[in-house]
């Protein structure tokens, strides 16, 4: 009602003030900035569930019933029928408690690397997905593993969501041989070859094309399958990514283009580097789709649409707005370019561990001491894997040749001077 509008404008106002003298014209209202709606947001969530009791005491006693759930955020869409795709998506409790599980043990496992980070445990580049848990599980939800992924460097969960442990993921940030790349690739470079996942990518931008070389195979070779090449709001002003758009587009290969909007690009607000801040409009004559990151169910249905939409008709843009609640690495503090308020207010609205938790409660799935007990469970599996991640043996040094020369190669390389020649094994 009158009130509602009042309290976002309200709201809208009050961050563009905060918000390092932002114009006048780019109220956090418009394009679904981090703050936008959020009070509109808590209240649609709440009111999600279902009719009467009978429906949830129903549902919380059979783990495959099928049951739908409103996505509350609407969809928005470029150059789309506007009744192409529903705000209900069907779940069942088993899938609801999974979700939960999924997030909450993503949500843990970087927290620990936080702590193993400043511990000085783990050195180098390391980038965390901690608020972005659920654009991972609601994608992995609607494809399967012989459809494609490729990502950025923020790709510990993602790793994770194709089917590595986190020990493994552990072990790879501590450079140990049991990690992901076995030592060798660190926090930017998790590779899982047998579950299409191409990596993260250390450069920004670059992982786009290759994601839609992997669509050009996937169509090729007649495959059911889709690409998923994941990026940032900072890197949706690269030029590569329109260059392989047009590509994709001219023969239309099934990729889908997932422009993962945290709002910052490094420290830099979404407006003061993008004049169109609306990425999922950027592919033009690209279809488009913006999806609440934050709603592991609305990123569920819209990616079963995306992988539909690509197969037949060629590459989508998808934009999933979402939040990150770290800084945009270990060595970026976060507080800098955005305030504790905004932080915090999206912990509280927007968190899709919580939204998840609250659909839990309101539909009588579980009870608090079982999701406690999932908790516990997550918690012992995270702290297990650093144990385990610290006994692993370091790489041999004899990989620091491996995988970048043909072997036998029985050849000297010349160092600085004479006596700093190093024997390369034949």
């Amino acid at each position: 009602g009158i009130g509602i509008r009042i309290r976002i404008l309200a709201m809208a106002m009050a961050m563009s003030l905060v918000r390092s003298r932002a114009p006048a014209w780019v109220p956090w209202a418009l394009g679904g900035r981090p703050g936008a709606c959020l009070a509109q947001q808590q209240g649609a969530v709440a009111s999600s569930g279902f009719a009467t009791r009978a429906d949830k005491k129903a549902n919380a006693g059979h783990e495959d019933d099928a049951f739908e759930v409103e996505i509350p955020i609407p969809f928005s869409l470029h150059r789309l029928p506007e009744d192409c795709i529903s705000q209900r998506v069907s779940t069942s409790k088993a899938e609801v408690l999974s979700f939960f599980r999924d997030l909450y043990r993503m949500r843990r496992m970087e927290i620990a690397a936080d702590v193993l980070y400043k511990g000085k445990f783990i050195r180098g580049f390391c980038h965390l997905y901690d608020g972005q848990e659920a654009v991972c599980v609601g994608m992995e939800a609607s494809l399967t593993r012989s459809d494609a992924i490729v990502t950025t460097y923020r790709d510990h969960c993602t790793y994770l969501g194709r089917g590595g442990t986190i020990y493994e993921v552990m072990a790879e940030l501590l450079g140990r041989s049991g990690g992901a790349s076995q030592g060798m690739g660190g926090s930017m470079h998790m590779y899982r070859r047998s579950d299409e996942f191409y990596g993260g990518n250390g450069i920004v931008g670059a992982q786009v094309p290759i994601g839609v070389g992997i669509a050009f195979q996937q169509k090729y070779s007649g495959k059911p399958n889709c690409t998923l090449a994941l990026y940032g709001d900072g890197a949706a002003n690269q030029g590569q990514i329109f260059e392989a758009l047009n590509i994709a587009a001219l023969w239309d290969l099934p990729a889908v283009y997932v422009c993962e909007n945290n709002h910052y690009g490094m420290g830099t607000a979404e407006w003061r580097g993008s004049k169109q801040p609306a990425f999922y409009k950027r592919g033009d004559y690209v279809p488009g789709i913006k999806v609440d990151g934050m709603d592991v169910f609305a990123v569920k249905k819209a990616v079963a649409f995306a992988k539909s939409y690509v197969l037949e008709h060629g590459p989508l843009v998808m934009e999933m707005d979402t939040y990150r609640y770290h800084g945009h690495s270990m060595s970026d503090p976060g507080s800098t370019y955005r305030t504790r308020d905004e932080v915090s207010g999206i912990r509280q609205e927007r968190d899709p561990i919580e939204r998840v938790r609250k659909l839990i409660a309101a539909m009588e799935l579980a009870t608090a001491a079982e999701v406690k007990a999932i908790e516990k469970e997550c918690r012992k599996e995270v702290e297990d894997a650093i144990a385990k991640a610290k006994a692993s043996p370091e790489p041999d040094a004899a990989n620091l040749t491996k995988n970048i020369y043909a072997m036998p190669l029985g050849m000297k390389l010349r160092g600085v001077d004479r006596e700093a020649n190093f024997q390369l094994p034949n």
